[in-house]
């Protein structure tokens, strides 16, 4: 775009906003949407302006620290253009559902702005150096956001999920040192190269001995804790449970996204063919976070436990696509079904962080009309005082459970419709959790909507115009991808061809 930085004026906006939103007062909800709202505008140009090949665009490159590895790389292709166009969505949502911030609200939306930088960031950056920065920038505000605004065992939640993902930060960063004092780069792109000829292998062995098996470990191990995958996710519910409902929908809608990000961008080309090598114990682990993940949501009471479970099982999904396609020396038809498992998990990320945070934006809601309230137990009847409140929750309920015609239908689809061909038993196991997720989704939709209302919710509130007007386009775009998903999949499938085309399994 006539050389100008897109990329770092996109990263920069949020730090900006943030500084404003410190000492805005009440004014700060008002400049964090402001902010928000341009930073998704910049994202969808950028979302407008890819390469048709796949490749990376709006590249931007010059020397920070040459001796050292280190330089300013920023870039996106199909893959990290959509995460940036979720990150400003959800972060927008999430700036609107959090108009009742009374408690120091110029800090509250400056470290949203600053969680939204994070994510730019980690979704932009090329270089390990300047890539791990955002990855840790963004912990330390969504650990402030639980810590200070969360709920009444919001300490222990937070120092769970800081510690967790600080643990899995460690094993990625010793990994990557590893990596740079056996070929002295930090550069994805280069690295990527590197593996994709067998020569990164052969550098790290001949530098450190037959250690690339572990290194991949501990890089799987540092995204398999912000995804999260199974036995990885116990800091998830108490943190999603906790947190304040607009902070929750952070988590879920986009920073849970940087782990399988992550694994795309790192993970599968640096040690594609590691990956294969334990492909098995893998896909077990996938099939146990995708059935034990809608299982556990089916025994919980608290919607935010159910939804909170019900992350961990629909990130199952992209997790058993990615590690299905880890096959060697794949024929034809196993190609279409990289292909078709590699959009579906792309397609996946996009839509659960729209179809999440939308459910997350609903609780909030309920609570605030019901003072707090948010068992499964404690409602009823809903649908009668609160008809509209009762019929956009329910589309976006569908839109979880996978209903054809909805966005979260046609991610899993690709998803399966990838994985049968190229792994056919956990395929098969994995479908229990779509059973699962939709005997628990209509558990939801019966005990809070249907029967006889509770004298005390008779005049429970509906949703109001302003509510009604900031859901409507999150309501369209379930129902705009359910019925054109080729909207995204027209800019990603380019990306994928080319992913897969580069790497060594």
């Amino acid at each position: 775009m006539n050389g100008l930085p897109v990329l770092t004026l996109l990263t920069v906006l949020p730090v900006v906003g943030a500084v404003i939103a410190l000492f805005a007062g009440k004014h700060a909800r008002g400049v964090a949407l402001l902010t928000s709202l341009v930073g998704l505008a910049i994202s969808l140009v950028v979302w407008t302006h890819l390469p048709a090949d796949g490749s990376m665009g709006m590249v931007e490159r010059m020397p920070w620290a040459p001796s050292l590895g280190i330089e300013y790389h920023l870039g996106v292709d199909g893959l990290g253009a959509l995460m940036l166009v979720l990150s400003a969505l959800v972060t927008l949502m999430s700036v609107d559902a959090a108009h009742h911030v009374h408690r120091q609200p110029g800090l509250y939306f400056a470290l949203v702005l600053l969680l939204e930088a994070g994510l730019f960031g980690s979704f932009t950056a090329l270089n390990f150096f300047h890539w791990f920065l955002f990855w840790e920038l963004s912990l330390i505000p969504a650990f402030f956001l639980i810590k200070l605004w969360g709920g009444a065992k919001r300490g222990p939640a937070a120092t769970q999920f800081f510690v967790y993902t600080m643990a899995g930060s460690v094993a990625l960063l010793l990994s990557f040192l590893a990596v740079f004092l056996s070929t002295g780069s930090m550069d994805f792109e280069q690295l990527a190269a590197m593996a994709a000829a067998g020569t990164l292998e052969q550098a790290v062995v001949a530098h450190l001995g037959p250690v690339m098996l572990w290194l991949a470990m501990g890089v799987l191990a540092g995204f398999a804790v912000k995804v999260p995958l199974a036995p990885f996710h116990t800091w998830l519910p108490a943190t999603y449970s906790e947190a304040p409902s607009p902070v929750t929908m952070l988590l879920t809608g986009a920073m849970s996204k940087m782990g399988v990000y992550g694994l795309l961008r790192i993970a599968v080309p640096l040690f594609g063919h590691q990956i294969a090598q334990v492909r098995t114990p893998l896909l077990v682990l996938a099939v146990i976070t995708v059935v034990m993940g809608a299982w556990a949501a089916a025994a919980q009471k608290d919607l935010k436990r159910v939804f909170a479970y019900s992350s961990v099982n629909h990130l199952g999904y992209c997790l058993l696509g990615i590690f299905a396609l880890a096959i060697p020396s794949a024929g034809a038809a196993a190609q279409t079904s990289q292909a078709a498992a590699l959009n579906g998990v792309i397609l996946q990320m996009f839509n659960h962080g729209v179809t999440a945070g939308a459910l997350f934006w609903f609780i909030a809601m309920m609570q605030e009309r019901s003072g707090g309230e948010r068992g499964i137990d404690h409602f009823g009847g809903l649908r009668k005082p609160a008809p509209v409140l009762a019929g956009l929750m329910g589309i976006a309920l569908f839109s979880s459970l996978g209903l054809p015609g909805l966005n979260g239908f046609v991610g899993e689809f690709l998803i399966f419709r990838g994985v049968f061909p190229l792994n056919w038993q956990a395929a098969a196991i994995s479908v229990l959790g779509l059973l699962i997720t939709a005997a628990v989704i209509l558990t939801v939709i019966q005990k809070v909507f249907t029967g006889p209302v509770p004298e005390k919710w008779a005049s429970f509130p509906d949703m109001h115009g302003g509510e009604r007007l900031a859901m409507a386009p999150v309501i369209g775009i379930m129902l705009l991808l359910g019925l054109l998903p080729q909207l995204v999949l027209e800019h990603v499938n380019p990306t994928v061809m080319y992913l897969l085309a580069h790497w060594r399994f």
